[in-house]
């Protein structure tokens, strides 16, 4: 029996843009499913929000996010998660990094760390905070 997580990002109005962003660095296949399409408005202007929406991409990516309705109270945490991605090259890392940072406040330069070849962070322009490194030995 194994487990899998996958970060669930929530947002208030952008989750298709971040979703769709996320899907061109990441490559993929998105899937959306708004309010509407359930049936479950409660708001008008809630009817085109992501009610689930998720980026799966072959390569092991995985990401799901929805939209706050407008009736419930929400507040764009600060740190208040890291996602993660490791991979085997620094080609990939770096690839994904270029993508990631356009537009994003880049909180540690991607380089040479003490438990990897290369390790970066930055909060993209949805202020999710994303660690990025190359997989090395005991930390792979």
């Amino acid at each position: 029996m194994s487990v899998k997580s996958v970060l669930h990002v929530n947002f208030r109005g952008d989750a298709r843009a971040a979703l769709e962003f996320y899907q061109s660095v990441f490559g993929g296949h998105l899937a959306v499913v708004t309010y509407k399409d359930t049936g479950n408005v409660q708001d008008p202007a809630d009817a085109d929000l992501v009610t689930w929406g998720q980026v799966l991409a072959g390569n092991g990516f995985h990401v799901m996010a929805y939209d706050v309705p407008s009736g419930m109270p929400f507040e764009r945490g600060e740190s208040s998660f890291f996602l993660s991605v490791r991979g085997d090259s620094a080609e990939e890392i770096t690839a994904y990094w270029e993508k990631l940072s356009q537009g994003a406040a880049v909180v540690q330069p991607l380089g040479p760390s003490q438990w990897a070849p290369l390790y970066g962070m930055l909060k993209d322009r949805f202020g999710v905070v994303w660690v990025l490194d190359v997989a090395a030995g005991d930390y792979a």
